[in-house]
Formats: C-alpha cells, structure tokens, sequence
C-alpha cells in the first residue's frame, strides 16, 4: 500500500486538537501526543507535519512498504495508536513467531508463508486483546473497537 493512501486512511481516525484527562498521551492533534513528542507545540501540529512524523516514526519502522497492503495498514494503525513495539510483537505472535519487537528475517518469511487474509485475522485479534487489557478500555473502548472493524473493511481489494 501507498503510504499517503494509509496516511489518509489513518488520519480520518485521528482528527484534530484534544486534551483528554483520561488520555494518558496528554495533548493530540492529528493522534500526535505531547507525550510521544514533547518538543512539539502540539496545538500549532499541522497536518503536513503530522505526515512525516507518521511516515518516519511509525510507517518505516513496522515494514508497511514490505508487507502485504492490508497487512502494512492494519500494522501501521496499531502501531499510531498502541505504540510500535506493542504492534509489533503482537504481529510476531500472530505469525506464531518469538515476539522479540523486531521484524527480522523469521518474521519476513512467516510474513511471505501465512496469507494476508489470516495476518489480517490474527494481528486484529491480538490487537483486540491487548486493548481490552488496558486501564483506557472502559473509556475508549467502543471507539477502539469501532475504528479496527472500520479498518477490517479494507480488505486486500481495497487497498
């Protein structure tokens, strides 16, 4: 999948300026959080500097480009929203490999083996169980859960 397609995709997500008292990233905008990025003025965030954080910080680092379209997109969600090694080893262990937060050349080949309906399947599931796990899950919970069926509508097809 095209980055700027993912990035759009993801960006209807994330919307714009947010300070929730129950979010522990503190400010967002465009779902870049002041904790992620304390530097930033948050609030003066633009859209286009929202796109090269998501491309360095997030779209490189989980493979998207080396990935199945839809795989790379589910992946690059989770990772925006749970942080890359949290999505990471939860793609490892849907690929039934070490989930050691690296995607090296045993998480490349069962990538290649498993079909990406089933890394689709997998990763969401694990995705599914690692946020309900969490202390936001009865605060963002329907959200969450709202957002990853709307991404399962992106079917390979679609990508």
């Amino acid at each position: 999948m095209d980055f700027y397609k993912a990035f759009d995709r993801i960006i209807g997500h994330e919307g714009g300026y947010v300070w929730d008292k129950n979010d522990p990233g503190g400010e967002t905008k465009y779902g870049i959080s002041k904790r992620s990025y304390p530097d930033l003025v948050i609030k003066d965030l633009t859209r286009d500097d929202a796109r090269e954080i998501y491309l360095r910080d997030f779209w490189l680092p989980v493979s998207g480009p080396k990935l199945y379209d839809g795989v790379g997109f589910q992946l690059f969600d989770f990772a925006i929203n749970s942080g890359i090694q949290t999505a990471l080893r939860a793609y490892q262990r849907a690929l039934n490999v070490a989930d050691d937060g690296h995607f090296g050349p045993v998480s490349k080949i069962a990538s290649q083996v498993m079909s990406e309906h089933d890394q689709i399947m997998r990763l969401n599931a694990e995705r599914l169980e690692f946020m309900t796990r969490t202390r936001n899950w009865p605060f963002h919970g329907k959200g969450w859960a709202r957002r990853i069926a709307q991404n399962l509508r992106y079917g390979a097809v679609d990508s």
